[in-house]
């Protein structure tokens, strides 16, 4: 008995010391395992892992700013918006409510929080995740997340092998400003810098306690916890994250029971879309130009620079007050010019529908709608696709409200037609000399209407507005003054006819060419150009090849007609070619940007005028003095009636049934121009009196230059002349036949008259489209350089976290890597890129 029980007890022993060492065997391989484990996702076996020198220069993708001439935030260019700041620009409240709730030992911990990762393993996870700020940043920066439990596990191993090298490469400073400008926080906004201008209209060292408690809530589900989408969710997690902080010391409980107490503000929730932000229209053209330079341009590494992620800052040329202006200009006279379209008959009966351009035009649109897309994508017919536009349907159109929409019960073809009638505008300036664009309208609402009407690509009939630049040719190359006699008499081109087409507008009388000019006469006009060349239309041929001369590259053919503006120009194009005339015989190209630089402040672009002298300076010069008669006493002379001031020159144009009506007008620091009219040119103002450039297009320039002068911080003036070199006035503005005009002559048909114009209309302010909301963030004050540091505790006479921040040297690249000082290396690598390049 004894014997069997040595025998099992022996037995017992074996097979406990068995166990024993295969427990110690499966320690061992499990160490061994983990080790090797690490090891192989450090050197790459499950993917590539960030370099030495990755961990140094962290990159993430960077939304580029588009900033105006006192740089004011016109708005970005990104695919995730995000812009970076340095730790001192953060509020001390948002770095304690990020470590109360996200990672409360992280300044006890290199990397790793082994508590917590032993807590989210015993726990499945049910009572918070094992990662620390320093793993959330590895996340953010070097890896792309996946839902897949193995890949997931692979993802966090790498994280952790990152988070220690960060830990050794970066002070926890550092580490906490790379997690907060690069973490999601909804609404596609990336960064501490947006969160806080998206949400609150401020800089993120202004946020409150309860402001940067909603903000850092959000980290934990973005879309769950967004206070626009979810408000609800949205204050129960920031009243967690304030009772964290309390809990942390960081707060009071006093001071945590009030701000618990107040509501969420969402009034100031503002984001940058592309249909936000200043002068939308502008920013459409400017990023195909920054496309241009970018891929021409190439990066330290051999990459071509991306607009998109690479956080550059592009200085433009737009002025923000004079953008508005020019909105505000647009806006009051548009919707008052509307209304005077509305109550015509032909639009009130609905009648301008049911000619056969109508109804073509109505299909047209009604078959481009995503309406009609989406009927054929289910299989309608389209005749009953048809049908369905004739139901009313609650939608929202535009209107000329503060809003610029309204709410409405209507058809989707009565839509079609109501949008379609409205009118139009395209609104430029620019400075004469170095050709910066300082404000551009591209439409009356760029939500509704994406069509820019300013764009180079935009072509319209110019009318009038072509002929100083034929006088101005005449003067400089046909030997004319402004004070040579013409015949206001209907011209023959052989082989093309008379021009103009009718002579019912010819008075048949001699009058000087400054008169010509200034009563916009068509007859005499042509008479001009055919004395440059009897020759068939070689004049007309010599006209062409000095409009190319003067920037216009559009197609032009040398048809006599050219002469009285048949020709299809854009905006764009005329305002360089009337660069000549204030510019002394110069023509420039209009200037968008003036600068680009890097994230980090270096310069990769710097542009410079483009100036190219193309008539005579005395050629020039009669030009502006004729043009200055067209205000004075011509077709422009309501132009005074806006309260505008000091010497001013333009011209006024019209086309053929009013379709479109222009004015370019300058003083001697900027050139502005419009043009008005519909899309669809059977769609006008049939009235001569309402309907032509003087009334239509010229309210605008004045609404514009009258509160551009009144402001003097815009630096433009009203006391400025016009460098005048011709000596004798009374030559050059003497007319031998007639002045003033006779009423016979007034009474013409056609004949822009502005003795008819009516006392300035009194219209409501309506304001403009763009956004100013960059100006708000500088309105309260600081809350301070961010500080870690908790309230003292009692118990322990000192600051928890005294003296963590600099707990172990680390090599200090942060202002390396956002900006600041830089060491000579990174200076060495960015030499190649610092020198201005060519025009974009």
């Amino acid at each position: 008995m004894a014997k069997e029980m040595k025998h099992e007890l022996r037995e017992n022993s074996t097979s406990s010391n068995k166990a024993v060492s295969w427990l110690w065997k499966l320690f061992f391989i499990g160490i061994i395992s983990v080790i090797l484990l690490l090891l192989l996702a450090n050197f790459g076996a499950f993917g590539s892992m960030p370099s030495i020198e990755e961990l140094q220069n962290p990159k993430a993708s960077e939304a580029s700013q588009v900033l105006a001439d006192d740089g004011t935030l016109m708005g970005k260019f990104y695919r995730q918006d995000r812009v970076n700041v340095d730790f001192k620009e953060i509020s001390p409240y948002v770095i304690q409510s990020l470590i109360a709730t996200e990672d409360e030992r992280f300044f006890d911990h290199s990397g790793i929080d082994m508590r917590s990762l032993a807590r989210a393993l015993f726990s499945l996870g049910r009572e918070g995740g094992g990662s620390t700020i320093t793993m959330q940043t590895a996340k953010n920066l070097f890896t792309d997340y996946s839902t897949k439990t193995i890949t997931r596990l692979i993802q966090k191993i790498k994280e952790a092998i990152i988070a220690i090298k960060l830990e050794r490469n970066f002070t926890k400073e550092e580490i906490i400003t790379l997690y907060l400008n690069t973490v999601p926080f909804g609404d596609n906004v990336y960064g501490i810098r947006n969160a806080a201008r998206t949400f609150y209209q401020k800089n993120p060292d202004r946020l409150s306690i309860d402001e940067s408690a909603v903000l850092i809530g959000m980290l934990k589900a973005s879309t769950y916890y967004n206070p626009r989408k979810n408000p609800e969710n949205s204050l129960r997690r920031r009243n967690t994250v304030i009772n964290q902080m309390a809990r942390n010391k960081y707060i009071t409980e006093a001071e945590a029971d009030k701000f618990k107490s107040k509501p969420i503000d969402m009034s100031r929730y503002k984001k940058i879309t592309d249909a936000t932000g200043i002068a939308p229209y502008f920013r459409v053209v400017l990023l195909n130009e920054v496309n241009e330079w970018c891929a021409t341009h190439k990066k330290g590494d051999g990459t071509n620079y991306d607009v998109y992620k690479d956080g550059l800052k592009i200085y433009t040329t737009i002025n923000p007050k004079l953008q508005l202006y020019a909105e505000e200009a647009v806006s009051k006279h548009l919707s008052y010019a509307q209304k005077i379209l509305n109550s015509q008959q032909n639009i009130k009966s609905g009648s301008v529908w049911k000619t056969s351009v109508g109804k073509r035009t109505l299909d047209h649109w009604m078959k481009r709608s995503e309406r009609w897309r989406n009927n054929k994508d289910r299989g309608m017919s389209d005749a009953d696709n048809a049908k369905t536009f004739t139901v009313k349907v609650p939608m929202t159109v535009f209107a000329w409200n503060k809003d610029r929409s309204e709410r409405v019960e209507m058809t989707p073809l009565d839509s079609i037609k109501y949008h379609r009638q409205m009118l139009q505008v395209g609104f430029m300036a620019m400075e004469p000399l170095s050709g910066a664009v300082k404000a551009w309208v591209g439409g009356i609402d760029f939500k509704t209407y994406g069509f820019d009407h300013v764009n180079v690509k935009t072509k319209r009939q110019v009318g009038s507005t072509i002929k100083p630049l034929l006088y101005c040719l005449a003067i400089d190359q046909g030997g004319f003054t402004p004070s040579t006699s013409v015949q206001d008499v209907q011209q023959y081109f052989k082989g093309f006819g008379a021009v103009p087409a009718t002579g019912s507008t010819c008075t048949g009388r001699t009058v000087s060419m400054t008169s010509a000019l200034a009563w916009s006469r068509n007859c005499a006009t042509a008479y001009i150009m055919k004395q440059l060349n009897p020759e068939r239309n070689e004049g007309a041929k010599m006209f062409v090849n000095f409009l190319k001369l003067c920037g216009i590259k559009s197609k032009l053919e040398p048809y006599p007609s050219i002469a009285l503006g048949a020709a299809e120009i854009s905006l764009y194009e005329m305002m360089q070619a009337y660069s000549i005339f204030p510019g002394r015989g110069f023509n420039v190209a209009p200037m968008l940007v003036t600068r680009i630089e890097s994230s980090n402040g270096t310069v990769l672009f710097q542009n410079t005028p483009k100036r190219t002298e193309v008539v005579s300076d005395m050629a020039a010069t009669q030009t502006v003095t004729m043009m200055q008669q067209v205000v004075n006493s011509g077709t422009a002379r309501g132009i005074w009636g806006y309260g505008v001031k000091g010497e001013l020159a333009g011209k006024t144009g019209t086309t053929n049934d009013n379709s479109d009506a222009w004015y370019i007008g300058y003083s001697p620091q900027l050139i502005a121009g419009v043009w008005t009219g519909c899309d669809d040119r059977f769609i006008r103002i049939s009235s001569n009196t309402s309907g032509q450039g003087s009334r239509l297009a010229m309210p605008v320039w004045a609404y514009f230059y009258e509160k551009a002068t009144k402001d003097k911080q815009t630096g433009i003036t009203d006391t400025l002349t016009f460098n005048e070199y011709y000596s004798d006035n009374r030559s050059i503005f003497y007319d031998w036949v007639f002045d003033p005009v006779p009423d016979s002559v007034i009474q013409i048909e056609g004949f822009e008259d502005p003795f008819l114009h009516e006392a300035v209309p009194s219209i409501p302010e309506i304001g403009g489209e763009s956004d100013t909301m960059d100006r708000a963030t500088s309105n309260q004050p600081a809350v301070g350089g961010a500080k870690v540091e908790k309230k003292t505790d009692p118990s322990s006479g000192q600051s928890p976290n005294q003296g963590q921040a600099e707990q172990k040297p680390r090599q200090n690249i942060f202002n390396r890597v956002f900006g600041g000082k830089r060491n000579r290396e990174n200076n060495d690598q960015q030499q190649g890129n610092s020198e201005p390049a060519t025009k974009p």
